[in-house]
């Protein structure tokens, strides 16, 4: 079998990114080996230019086990982004820590596993991919070694493990009725099928029920505030944003290309669990006084709002979640970021301790109220553009009714997003220090608030990416 080796050059350079990081480590004194956090920044960020080259050429190696079109190649230039912005915000952390350099080799494991689950053409490449993503995050969340990150790492690992049963059942029905692992070979075998088979149906929901673990869809969400609140931030950050968003492309790419012969039982299920989870997650952030337990509800609100593009089953719907989960992904890590700095200084993740930040660090605060805006969807920010495109994807599709509901969520969010904006500017600080921020965190609050705003009012250099990622997934 000849392979181009060439097709897998940002895998490849990925994990000897890893490897050298590792190595170098080791040659270096503890209170020195922070820094390689921005090595591994510089590192990926070449290899982030270098994959602009690897646009357009939709093909696929090894049988179709591994695919390289646009969805793939944008989804990993996505993962890069928000390792890239998690790891800079984390050198203060890992410094603490004692020099554990190790916590960035995890972090770019997780990230390498995301990579090759955009790319995976079979589901055995798909669940081993998942897995190595999972495992790592695993490792991460009970990284620190006070009581909550470990009952956060446990809590994870058994629920992650239930998770990874029910959609590695799921897969095996849905081989074992096709008889092939290959995603594209998969919905041939169904359409040579006479009428529905009830075992892929149930595949179907036991894949939708572990997918929907990682994203945190309702029901399957109830870990989420927990373990966001107890893993170490940096890593909070990474599991609500490149996790999640890795898990949606795997999710796209199975329902869309595998399985369009169940498009109409799977969207039915979608539509009740997003609507589901938009009402969930936002009533649910309202009374949160901590911060990280906020953002885990809303986060799980906008998983709600991101599965309405794949409900759409159109390329212009996966081009909205291909947008969205960017713009996502930015604000996101820019709260997250302001979270991490502020507890750092203070020791505390409680909104009501976010009182008066405007005076003791107006960047930060004006970066939180940016990103929260954003999360909101309020104009001209570039939340606004995200979910014009994911609303507009389904107006059309016979769900009206969940867009209204979207909108009316969105409206809700708005208020628990904005006690923590009125408490930075109305309230008194409850110290006068000013707040310290790291030059690497500054640099990516900085280039977040700019993203951020610059998108909202000029969206179209992402927007044609997004639209490429559509078209390669669904091109009919």
């Amino acid at each position: 079998m000849n392979i181009n080796v060439s097709l897998f050059t940002t895998e490849i350079a990925t994990a000897l990114l890893g490897l050298v990081v590792l190595a170098v480590g080791l040659f270096l004194t503890k209170e020195k080996r922070h820094r390689l956090g921005y090595v591994i920044a510089v590192g990926l960020a070449v290899i982030f230019v270098y994959s602009f080259g690897s646009y357009g050429q939709n093909t696929s190696v090894m049988d179709g086990m591994f695919i390289i079109d646009d969805f793939a190649v944008f989804f990993k230039q996505l993962f890069m982004v928000a390792a890239i912005l998690v790891i800079l915000t984390s050198t203060v952390y890992v410094k603490k820590m004692g020099g554990n350099y190790e916590f960035y080799v995890i972090t770019l494991v997780a990230a390498l596993g995301m990579m090759v689950l955009a790319s995976a053409g079979d589901l055995l490449t798909l669940y081993v991919a998942l897995e190595t993503m999972t495992i790592s995050f695993y490792i991460l969340a009970g990284y620190k070694t006070d009581l909550k990150s470990s009952e956060a790492g446990i809590k994870y690992l058994v629920l992650g493990a239930v998770s990874s049963g029910i959609l590695l059942y799921g897969l095996s029905l849905v081989y074992g009725m096709t008889g092939t692992f290959v995603i594209r070979d998969i919905a041939e075998s169904i359409r040579q099928m006479d009428g529905l088979s009830p075992a892929i149906l149930v595949g179907i929901i036991f894949l939708l029920s572990g997918l929907g673990f990682k994203v945190s869809l309702v029901p399957f969400h109830m870990w989420s505030p927990d373990v966001y609140e107890g893993a170490p931030t940096p890593v909070t950050t990474f599991l609500a944003t490149g996790s999640k968003a890795a898990s949606f492309a795997a999710l796209a790419r199975i329902l869309i290309e595998a399985l369009p012969g169940y498009s109409e039982q799977w969207t039915y299920i979608l539509a009740i669990m997003a609507a589901m989870t938009m009402v969930i997650g936002n009533i649910a952030a309202i009374p949160q006084t901590n911060i990280k337990r906020m953002l885990a509800y809303s986060s799980i609100a906008q998983a709600g709002y991101i599965i309405t593009g794949i409900i759409a089953m159109s390329s212009a719907g996966i081009k909205a979640v291909a947008f969205y989960s960017m713009v996502y992904v930015l604000a996101t890590i820019g709260a997250f970021a302001v979270v991490i700095t502020f507890s750092q200084n203070t020791g505390s993740e409680e909104i009501k301790d976010f009182g008066g930040l405007a005076q003791r660090s107006p960047f930060m605060a004006a970066v939180l109220t940016v990103c929260l805006l954003s999360m909101a969807g309020i104009p001209p920010l570039a939340g606004f553009v995200g979910k014009l495109y994911l609303f507009s994807s389904i107006v059309n599709q016979g769900y009206l009714w969940l867009v209204i509901l979207g909108l009316v969520m969105s409206m809700v969010s708005v208020y628990y997003y904005l006690l923590v904006v009125k408490a930075m500017y109305m309230n008194d600080p409850v110290s006068s220090t000013p707040i310290k921020v790291p030059v690497g965190t500054n640099v990516t609050l900085l280039l977040i608030l700019v993203l951020t705003l610059v998108l909202g009012v000029y969206a179209e250099p992402l927007s044609v990416l997004a639209n490429m990622a559509g078209n390669a997934i669904f091109p009919f």
